[in-house]
């Protein structure tokens, strides 16, 4: 089976690997059902399968890796979705149970994986995924750093993130030309506490780092009155520099002068 650049494929071939990604799951307790995505050949879905009172449900979108699936994981065949992930209704799939999302995530689409995950936050407990290295850091990093973005405030605004261990490209067949990295997300246990209306929030930070190298002044014009953020120095500050909490605030502000 060889690997398909259309799908982003890339095959882990060393089983300690799959085994310590497997075993990164950790709120076990809180749901019955894995859902693993892009499992290929399965090097990490038999780790999978292994995790005792857990249904395990795969999504692949080669049909090649498919049928190499149910051919060498029969206990598998009625949970195989032959689809693309980012296409799949979750909760309707998943019959409304909570579950953990877990893969070495295709790297063309991983953002996108934790977007849809996001969607489904009320479902997903955890997630743990290989990423390339540089987008796991994105993630995982806080205020500051310079990998700090979108995904970063709104993932970190409903889970608890962290960078388990990185991994080089002569694990994988074929080798990616980047390192790998891999992060567990563990939803807050207060998540529904934001603070703010979710969606305007979402909307304040891609329009922050839209411009990100602007200060708040600039990039925010539209939603504020012209003597509120030219008066104030808290607009000064650039959107790297926001914390979550700084950013519920900036999005509460908006919401108080659409009010007016």
């Amino acid at each position: 089976m060889k690997a398909k650049k259309s799908f982003g494929q890339h095959f882990l071939k060393e089983e300690s690997i799959s085994l310590k990604i497997a075993s990164s799951l950790q709120l076990l307790d809180e749901y019955e059902d894995i859902l693993e995505v892009g499992p290929g050949m399965g090097m990490l879905t038999k780790y999978l399968l292994q995790i005792a009172d857990h249904r395990l449900t795969v999504v692949e979108a080669d049909g090649d890796m498919v049928t190499y699936l149910n051919e060498h994981y029969p206990e598998l065949s009625e949970r195989i979705i032959s689809d693309d992930f980012l296409k799949v209704d979750l909760v309707s799939k998943m019959e409304g149970r909570p579950f953990a999302i877990i893969g070495n995530f295709p790297y063309n689409i991983s953002s996108q994986i934790l977007f849809k995950a996001l969607e489904n936050k009320d479902y997903v407990p955890e997630v743990v995924g290989m990423f390339q290295k540089e987008v796991a850091e994105r993630i995982a990093s806080g205020p500051g750093n310079k990998e700090y973005g979108v995904l970063s405030v709104l993932m970190q605004a409903f889970y608890d993130i962290r960078y388990l261990f990185t991994v080089k490209p002569g694990s994988f067949n074929p080798p990616p030309k980047v390192n790998s990295g891999v992060i567990a997300l563990q939803r807050k246990k207060n998540y529904k506490e934001l603070g703010c209306d979710e969606n305007l929030l979402k909307i304040i930070v891609k329009a922050s780092f839209n411009q990100r190298r602007k200060m708040l002044r600039n990039s925010l014009k539209p939603f504020f009155p012209k003597d509120v953020i030219e008066n104030d120095l808290f607009y000064e500050k650039r959107p790297e520099q926001l914390s979550l909490q700084e950013f519920v605030f900036l999005t509460n502000q908006v919401e108080k002068f659409r009010q007016t």
